[in-house]
C-alpha cells in the first residue's frame, strides 16, 4: 500500500469572479521510504493539497489516504501516521519549547518519550534552548521546534511544507542531515521546498505541478536526462539583447541561456559581441532541476495558451 495517495483530488473556492479551482483532478501515489518533492510556482495548488492531506480543508472531489486511512472518514488514523511541518511559523508563547514538545506529545496519546525529545532537541540544535519561552526564540529556532513538533510522535510519513524558507544555512544543514538519516530508517518524506537544488539532492522522485494540474511526474534523474540542452553562463556588464530577453534567467549580472550545440553557443556571443558588450567567466553546465522546471512550466503555459 502506499504512503500517500491522492486520487483525482479537485478543490474549487468560491470567489467573487465565480469559482476558482485550486486543484483539477490531482492524481499520484508516493511509495512506502519515498524522499519525494513536490513543485510547482507559487499558486500552483501545492499548499492546498497539503492542506486537504493534514485534513485541514475538505476536498471538493476525489480521495486522499495516508497508510490506507482515508483522511476523512478516518482522520485520527490517518493524521496520527502524518507529522506535518507547516509554511507559516505558529508557536504557543506560553510554554517553554520542552513543555511544547510534551503537550504536542499529548495531543497523540504520546507518554514517556522523554528520550526521544531530548534526541529531537540535539538533532536539531535546540537542547540548549529546551527551557527557553517559545517568544524568545528566533525566527530560525521557532522554526527548528516546529520540524520537532510534527516529528515527536514518530511519524512514518513527514510533511515538509517549504521548511528553510527564510532560515540560515546551518539550520538547512541540520534539518536536512536528520531527515535524510530518518528517510533511511524507512520515514516517507514529502518535501514542498522553492529551493531547486535542495530538492535536486534530496528528492528520488518528483511532481510538478501548474494551475492545479500535475504537469510531470518522473523520477528526478529522468527529469535531469530528459533535459534538452545544456546552459551557457556569463557574466554582462550592460543591457542584455532584446532576442534573448524570453530565454534568458537573469540573476544581477549573471546570464544563463539553453544551449543545444556549439553553433548555437557562438550566435548567442556573436550578437553580444555585435551589441557591443563584454562577457566574463563564461561557462558551460549541464542543465539542472531548476532548468528542467522552467521548461516545464514554460511548456505547459503554452500548452495551455
Amino acid at each position: 500500500m502506499p504512503a500517500i495517495a491522492f486520487q483525482s483530488v479537485s478543490k474549487t473556492y468560491p470567489s467573487a469572479r465565480g469559482p476558482f479551482q485550486a486543484l483539477d483532478g490531482v492524481s499520484f501515489d508516493i511509495e512506502q521510504g519515498e524522499f519525494f518533492g513536490l513543485l510547482g510556482p507559487n499558486g500552483a495548488g501545492k499548499t492546498t493539497l497539503i492542506s486537504i492531506l493534514a485534513g485541514l480543508v475538505r476536498a471538493s472531489a476525489g480521495q486522499v489516504s495516508v497508510l490506507g486511512h482515508d483522511v476523512q472518514a478516518d482522520y485520527a488514523q490517518a493524521r496520527r501516521k502524518l507529522g506535518v511541518v507547516p509554511q507559516e511559523l505558529v508557536f504557543d508563547p506560553f510554554f517553554t519549547v520542552r513543555e511544547a514538545l510534551r503537550i504536542q506529545s499529548g495531543y497523540f496519546g504520546v507518554r514517556n518519550n522523554g528520550a526521544w525529545i531530548d534526541e529531537l532537541l540535539e538533532n536539531l540544535g535546540l537542547a540548549d534552548k529546551a527551557g527557553a519561552n517559545m517568544r524568545q526564540l528566533s525566527g530560525g529556532m521557532k522554526r527548528r521546534v516546529l520540524v520537532a513538533q510534527a516529528l515527536v510522535h514518530r511519524p512514518p510519513v513527514i510533511v515538509l511544507d517549504e521548511p528553510t524558507a527564510g532560515v540560515d544555512v546551518e539550520l538547512r544543514q541540520t534539518l536536512w542531515q536528520f531527515i535524510a538519516r530518518l528517510n533511511r530508517q524507512g520515514h516517507t518524506v514529502l518535501l514542498t521546498t522553492h529551493y531547486l537544488e535542495e530538492a535536486e539532492a534530496l528528492c528520488s522522485r518528483i511532481a510538478m505541478l501548474k494551475h492545479g494540474r500535475v504537469v510531470a511526474l518522473e523520477r528526478t534523474s529522468e527529469l535531469l536526462k530528459a533535459a534538452s540542452s545544456n546552459v551557457l553562463r556569463f557574466k554582462l556588464d550592460g543591457e542584455l539583447p532584446r532576442e534573448f530577453e524570453r530565454k534568458a534567467r537573469v540573476t544581477g549580472r549573471i546570464v544563463q541561456l539553453p544551449a543545444h550545440d556549439a553553433h548555437e553557443i557562438e550566435q548567442y556571443l556573436s550578437v553580444i559581441r555585435r551589441a557591443g558588450l563584454r562577457v566574463e567567466d563564461v561557462e558551460i553546465r549541464k542543465a539542472d532541476l531548476e532548468d528542467v522546471f522552467l521548461d516545464v512550466m514554460a511548456e505547459r503555459g503554452e500548452a495551455a495558451a
